[in-house]
This record gives structure tokens, sequence and C-alpha cells, in this order.
């Protein structure tokens, strides 16, 4: 399926106006992955969509970023019961109350075969950046980018590129690893993120950048 018009013309335009730049890969990148956990890989659940593929995708660069000895972290959104009736958040998104501390909602999927040495940062905000330790965790594992994947391109995966512009993390996006609930917000967003926050890649140019760093890596 073609893009539509107005993406082409939008690129066109923040071309000519100077953004979209491009970032410089990094020596050892990180692989983040943004909430995909039960509660939004199952369609049949509040917040969730069909992201079957994006799990596909996101599985791949895993076993890739694995075999290179490059560091994994994950994200997940939990709440207390006190903080049910607390969070802002909640208000404008009441779908997201059944994400609960102990629920397996809350766990990510078995699909992508989280490892116990994996650490899964939860946080009650957009950014997987917010009122976490995620940047500690990154800078304790050597990284000096980021590869993002999950969900939703919309909410979380740009409001944590939005945040790791603004702390410095150079941070590229696979296309295939990142999902939304519909496509018209995913699209738009992809676009936005490109063209000021991260670079949004093909999953093939992500895996190839994994290879050459652990191709790197080994010759050491």
């Amino acid at each position: 399926m073609s893009a539509p018009a107005w993406l082409a013309d939008t690129r066109e335009q923040y071309a000519r106006g100077g953004l979209a730049g491009r970032l410089r890969p990094g020596r050892r990148p990180a692989v983040v992955v943004i909430d995909l956990i039960n509660g939004f890989t199952d369609p049949a659940q509040p917040p969730g969509a069909d992201l079957d593929d994006v799990v596909a995708a996101t599985r791949r660069l895993l076993d890739a970023a694995r075999a290179a000895g490059l560091p994994v972290l994950f994200t997940s959104i939990a709440f207390t019961p006190a903080e049910l009736d607390s969070t802002l958040w909640l208000v404008k998104m009441p779908a997201l109350r059944c994400l609960r501390i102990g629920s397996d909602l809350v766990a990510v999927d078995d699909r992508l075969a989280p490892r116990p040495d994996e650490p899964v940062v939860v946080k009650k905000a957009a950014s997987g950046f917010n009122g976490t330790d995620l940047a500690a965790r990154i800078a304790a594992a050597g990284a000096d980018s980021v590869l993002l994947c999950g969900a939703t391109t919309s909410g979380c995966v740009r409001a944590t590129a939005i945040d790791a512009c603004a702390l410095g993390l150079a941070t590229f996006v696979p296309r295939e690893c990142v999902g939304d609930r519909a496509a018209g917000p995913h699209e738009a967003n992809l676009l936005d993120i490109d063209a000021k926050y991260a670079d949004v890649i093909g999953l093939d140019e992500a895996l190839a950048h994994v290879a050459a760093v652990g191709v790197e890596r080994g010759a050491r």
C-alpha cells in the first residue's frame, strides 16, 4: 500500500525547511522495548491491539542483539491500587486501569523471551524515562545509542524518543518494530519522530548495524 499523498508532501516540506537530519549510529546500541506487554499485545484487552507483526519483528532484532552481546531493556506500565485513582494519565486513558502490579497483563509478552538479566523498568507515564532509572541503566550498560521498539508509536514510543533526544542519546526506530492502534496516528507519528527526534529506519538496516557491531566486538 502506497503512503498517503500528504505524507510525501509533508516529508518534502520538512526537508526543505531543514528538518529530518540524520544521526550517526552508535558503537554500542541498547535495544529498548517499550510496553510490549500482554495488556498491549492482546487485542482483547482494553489497551490492546493486533501487534503480532511488531512482536515478531522485535524478536528478530532481540535475537540479533543478544547474539552480539548488546544490552536489552524492557518497559512495562503497572499501577498500584492507590495509583488507580490518583494518576492523571488514567483520567485520559482509563483503558490502562487494567494494568495492575502483579497482573499477567503487565508481564512482557512471552514471545519476546525476556531473559533474567534483561531489566523490566516499570513506569507510570508515557515516556520510558519519566520517573524511572532507564537512563541510568542504559549508561551503566555502556550503551551510547538506542534502538527503540514497542507500542504505541503515537504514545509511549514517541514520548520516549523525545526524551532520549533531550538526553543526547542517538535513537533509531525500526519501522517494523513499532505499532499502534490505528494506521493514521502510527504513520503521522513515525513521520514526526523521524523529522525531529530520531531516525526511523528499516528492520534490515537495524539488523545490519547490530551484526556489524557484533563483528567489531568479536574482533577486539
